[in-house]
């Protein structure tokens, strides 16, 4: 057969095959347009059908309803009917009565953007996948360097996968560098030595490696240290104040009995902006601590990080430009569909421990023909052009445009904030300032009318009424649990990251929580 043959025949076989077109090439845009307009009218509908921020349903009648779809849908109806499917079973962030989580509502114009990423599939492992965003993401990089604070000829970073990944990066540097350093040994190749009994600061290499975090840091800081062979028992909660920021004094302490027992303080992890309630620890005196004792200092500003955009806001996270390391996160305070995490280091030199040279993605001789590569400052190989959208996005609002909208949600977090501190059936967790919100979350609980003298009830009533809210479909809203032991820690959680939600649709929403505990109070 000859070759002309053979491609008319493989023409032909796909021919009636339905999705076969490629999004790429000279007609892969002809090709999607018809496929984006079934989409987005599938998407209007599943929102119309699910009439407000979840489906009313229960976990398991959602479920039933998703496998009869899935298992019926088939052919050309595949497409409309799974995409109706998901937006009706979506919490959608947009709504005003979802405010649950660190979840954005993303804007409609990175949105675009990253249909333009998945139908170009540009990979950044190597410079021959992705020629334009591999420039591209060096360019959005420095910027963010600068942002920072840091001086963006000296620093270096990558797009990541979100705040875990990026806080088990900065955590791998330090562990390297830190450790590396006190032992003599290379310690990416070599592994973490065995601690040894009565090991000493001076006796480096039976010293126990230690990691300091505040009580409230996030959960990823110990999920980081199993990885990576210092086990979570190495990680050493440090006492917060009554705004669950990390104490100075205790972190001091700590430090200290480090040193009395032998043990080496790796790195301190500063929060800048806690899940709950977007507490900013004291960054400046982190970085003064870390410089005197050793350590590496990284900042998870994977929430508060969005902070940096608003000129008001931005003083909070003072100190953040003396971190060895950052991890931000613009699917949280950046409205970018995820994933948009951005992890920084100070110095590009410490970044040696990463570094990867794989033949037949980034050979030398092309580097030094002038072909750049990425590879070695990600712990993963094929990775999406994430920086694509974050891009797209920074050149259409700016700092400034990006700024108000952060601005706008912090205004709504105070406003909400004291309408639950003048409500007699809900209770405001004390916040900085004049009961403000330090950045676009705070904590609140409903107060049973009965006594309730241990909270147990209390506990008992404010977890059922969230799921009564999420059941009935009327509200998605966070719960979390305060630090310390016994009941009565139980707190809901409002999360406002949607810039156009109103005032009056925060005091429906609270409304909405009030009725549902009274509801569950008579149950």
């Amino acid at each position: 057969m000859t070759t002309e043959a053979l491609g008319a025949a493989v023409e032909e076989l796909l021919r009636p095959v339905i999705g076969t077109a490629l999004s790429g090439g000279a007609g892969g845009a002809a090709a999607l347009e018809p496929l984006v307009r079934e989409v987005l009218g599938a998407l209007a509908e599943g929102a119309a059908r699910r009439g407000g921020p979840v489906a009313a349903a229960s976990p398991a009648d959602l479920a039933r309803g998703v496998a009869d779809t899935f298992g019926a849908a088939r052919g050309t109806e595949a497409l409309g009917r799974l995409t109706e499917l998901l937006a009706h079973g979506s919490a959608d962030p947009a709504d005003p009565a979802c405010a649950a989580h660190l979840h954005c509502p993303p804007l409609a114009v990175a949105v675009a953007a990253d249909l333009a990423v998945s139908a170009l599939n540009p990979s950044q492992d190597s410079w021959d996948q992705a020629p334009a965003a591999t420039v591209l993401e060096t360019l959005l990089l420095e910027e963010m360097a600068g942002l920072v604070g840091y001086d963006p000829a000296e620093a270096a970073g990558v797009l990541t996968s979100g705040g875990t990944e990026s806080n088990l990066m900065g955590l791998m540097l330090a562990r390297d560098r830190v450790l590396g350093a006190a032992t003599g040994r290379q310690i990416e190749l070599t592994g973490v030595p065995r601690a040894g009994a009565g090991g000493s600061l001076g006796s480096a290499a039976g010293a126990r490696p230690r990691i300091l975090a505040s009580a409230a840091a996030h959960f990823s800081v110990q999920r980081a240290a199993a990885l990576l062979g210092l086990g979570e028992d190495a990680v050493i909660p440090v006492a917060v104040d009554s705004q669950l920021r990390m104490r100075t004094g205790a972190l001091t302490a700590a430090l200290e009995r480090c040193a009395e027992r032998g043990q080496l303080p790796v790195a301190i992890v500063a929060t800048a902006g806690t899940t709950d309630t977007g507490a900013i620890d004291p960054l400046r005196e982190c970085a003064e601590l870390a410089a005197r004792y050793g350590a590496w200092l990284h900042v998870d500003a994977a929430y508060g990080g969005g902070a940096l955009l608003s000129d008001r806001l931005a003083p909070l996270l003072d100190g953040i430009e003396l971190a060895d390391s950052v991890s931000l996160d613009w699917h949280k305070l950046g409205w970018q569909p995820a994933a948009a995490g951005i992890f920084l280091v100070r110095k590009s030199e410490t970044y040696a421990s990463l570094a990867r040279r794989a033949v037949y993605l980034n050979p030398a001789d092309d580097e030094e023909a002038g072909y750049p590569s990425l590879l070695g400052l990600s712990l993963r190989t094929t990775r999406r052009a994430d920086a694509f959208k974050i891009a797209v996005t920074l050149r259409t609002l700016g700092r400034e445009g990006l700024g108000r909208l952060v601005d706008a949600c912090h205004e709504l977090a105070v406003a909400g904030a004291r309408a639950v501190a003048a409500h007699p059936r809900l209770e405001l967790h004390g916040q900085a300032g004049a009961g403000e919100p330090v950045l676009t979350a705070f904590l609140f609980r409903y107060v049973p009318g009965a006594a309730d003298a241990d909270g147990v009830r209390a506990d008992e009533v404010n977890a059922a009424l969230r799921r009564r809210l999420l059941r009935e479909g009327g509200a998605v809203v966070g719960r979390t649990e305060l630090p310390g032991e016994g009941p009565g820690r139980v707190r809901l959680k409002l999360t406002l990251l949607n810039p156009h939600t109103t005032v009056v649709e925060v005091e429906r929403l609270l409304a909405a929580v009030v009725a549902a505990g009274v509801a569950e109070e008579g149950a």
